[in-house]
């Protein structure tokens, strides 16, 4: 009888294991790097991640990078005018996002979230 295609993955990943392909390799020992994609239907991950990999970004997760990466630079910037522009950014992010139907579930509540931001600038 022959073998079958996950028996031979097995076999040829239990060699590599034992002539130490695997040791010393970047990154050893430390947690994966894990992309948040809960924004992402589950029915579309696999598709997402496959054109994310290969160099493409679906618009909705675009914009939401762009999002993380304006409040991210919010809160380095110490400037009141600046950081005001900032935030005017940011809300028109997410409102590009809630017209494609999407909404940033860390955001839950933005009357709360754009308070402490306010908070912050003064």
């Amino acid at each position: 009888m022959m073998p079958s295609i996950d028996q031979l993955v097995e076999q040829r990943i239990r060699a590599s294991q034992e002539r130490g392909d695997f040791d010393n390799l970047p990154g050893q020992g430390k947690p994966l790097q894990l992309d948040d994609d809960s924004a992402v239907p589950a029915e579309l991950r696999a598709g997402y991640r496959l054109l994310k990999n290969a160099g493409f970004l679906p618009p909705e997760l675009e914009m939401l990078q762009n999002v993380r990466d304006a409040e991210a630079l919010l809160q380095h910037l110490e400037d009141g005018n600046e950081r005001v522009k900032q935030l005017q950014k940011i809300s028109a992010l997410k409102m590009q996002l809630a017209r494609h139907g999407h909404r940033l579930s860390h955001l839950v509540d933005e009357a709360r979230y754009r308070e402490k931001l306010l908070e912050k600038i003064s």
